[in-house]
């Protein structure tokens, strides 16, 4: 069983080396804030787990299994951040609350949310429609 903390290692693993074609300890120390020593402890537990192959001073490497769940993971954050901006949700609260919020779905919940995503980019007047409503909204309660 995952955890979050876990989930955010491999998201974050995933994500490094999509980017740079590695990830280091210091390297995932740096993007998480936090210490080298809890990666490293995270690191040989999600070894451990068969989500990633790691040897000491040599780095690590995604298993099949930790890329499938580091891809979904990452899809995921991009889901809600994506719904979150639909719906209109300042940009500066997105990511704090995607972290929030990412852990705790449900599957069906997140497939739903695709499905809504999906009808509002499809026809760009849904969104805007949408908006209208929140600002007309709040212009009555103020």
């Amino acid at each position: 069983m995952r955890t979050p903390s876990m989930e955010d290692y491999l998201e974050k693993i995933f994500t490094l080396i999509r980017e740079k074609g590695y990830a280091r300890v210091s390297d995932i120390a740096e993007a998480l804030e936090v210490h080298p020593s809890s990666v490293t402890k995270m690191v040989q537990k999600l070894d451990k787990d068969e989500y990633l192959i790691y040897e000491k001073y040599r780095g690590l490497v995604l298993t099949p299994k930790g890329k499938k769940i580091g891809k979904r993971l990452v899809d995921r954050h991009q889901l809600l951040e994506e719904f979150l901006e639909v719906i209109g949700v300042n940009p500066e609260y997105i990511y704090k609350d995607v972290e929030g919020i990412e852990h705790h779905i449900s599957t069906d919940t997140l497939s739903a949310i695709e499905y809504l995503v999906q009808y509002f980019r499809e026809d760009q007047s849904r969104i805007e429609d949408l908006h209208k409503i929140r600002e007309q909204d709040s212009k009555e309660i103020n």
